[in-house]
């Protein structure tokens, strides 16, 4: 069982911006979202919970833990 919260494409650009993201561009309904320190990925905005393979794989790209995604949220 996971323990992820499964948050909105919204709510995790939110949840990014507090620790630094920014939105670069948007193309169509994906946010292209990059730290000042390098680090970038990009999130679709979807009205429904982002699946837990695609979560997955934005926090890695970001370098947070789950734990840290949690408290963000």
């Amino acid at each position: 069982m996971s323990t992820l919260p499964r948050p909105t494409g919204k709510e995790l650009v939110k949840a990014l911006e507090r620790i630094g993201f920014v939105a670069e561009r948007k193309r169509g309904s994906h946010y292209f979202l990059r730290h000042s320190d390098g680090r970038a990925t990009v999130v679709p905005l979807r009205t429904r919970a982002l699946g837990l393979g695609l979560l997955r794989k934005i926090l890695s790209d970001c370098g947070i833990k789950p734990q840290q995604l949690i408290d963000l949220l």
